[in-house]
């Protein structure tokens, strides 16, 4: 059950269409497991389900042929850095779907479900218990305030923070609209939920009426 499905002469075509169908099969099984706990498009939820077959082929097809796993390797760098950055959760998802796509390459079908399933579950489980999480995280919103270049945004703020914020943290600042505006993130604490529109409308008489979002931290931080 456990050993590989491949006959050490080659890869024959009913050997391969076997591991195919379990790579499909499983990894929308996965994909769909996933889908209950991280949050992301469509389209994401397709590849991850596609990316088992797609690694487990590629693994097949190089099968010790050092020259042809290079060029592979270096095809898989440029999708990389021509990817956007994803979330912890769609990270950790490509990386087994990845996982598993290579034990199916390899002919074992068996460990191949078992990363998959087995893992999705797993992750789906530890989502659902209330461990690592930390309570205070979740009053943390990211502000990000869009100004003229003409204003200096080194303290015009701070009185404002002062009576709306239990803490703030200035996290980036860069330039938009060609450079005519600035863009500046904080991470703030509100110390009463309910005066968030208050508080924005204070910041809107201060940076002319342009663009104010109030973000969940959590869900962003990984693109700051």
């Amino acid at each position: 059950m456990f050993d590989s499905i491949y006959s050490s002469t080659g890869v024959t075509t009913a050997e391969f269409f076997i591991m195919a169908a379990v790579a499909v099969v499983t990894g929308f099984i996965y994909s769909w497991i996933m889908s209950y706990k991280i949050r992301s498009t469509k389209r994401f939820f397709i590849v991850i389900a596609l990316i088992p077959f797609i690694v487990s082929a590629v693994i097949t097809f190089v099968n010790g042929n050092i020259g042809a796993g290079v060029a592979i390797g270096g095809a898989f760098a440029l999708i990389r850095f021509r990817s956007a950055q994803g979330s912890a959760d769609e990270i950790a998802a490509i990386l087994i779907a990845m996982g598993s796509g290579i034990a199916f390459g390899m002919g074992y079908i068996a460990y191949g479900v078992i990363i998959l399933i087995v893992l999705a579950v797993i992750y789906l489980l530890l989502s659902m218990l209330p461990i690592f999480e930390h309570k205070n995280m979740a009053k943390d919103k990211l502000l990000r305030i869009t100004i003229p270049e003409s204003l200096d945004y080194y303290d015009v703020f701070n009185d404002t923070f002062a009576h709306y914020l239990a803490s703030y943290e200035s996290v980036g600042v860069k330039t938009t609209g060609m450079g005519s505006m600035f863009r500046l993130s904080f991470k703030i604490r509100m110390k009463d939920a309910r005066e968030e529109k208050a508080f924005i409308d204070e910041l809107r008489t201060m940076n002319g009426n342009l663009e104010i979002a109030v973000l969940p931290y959590s869900d962003v931080q990984n693109q700051l």
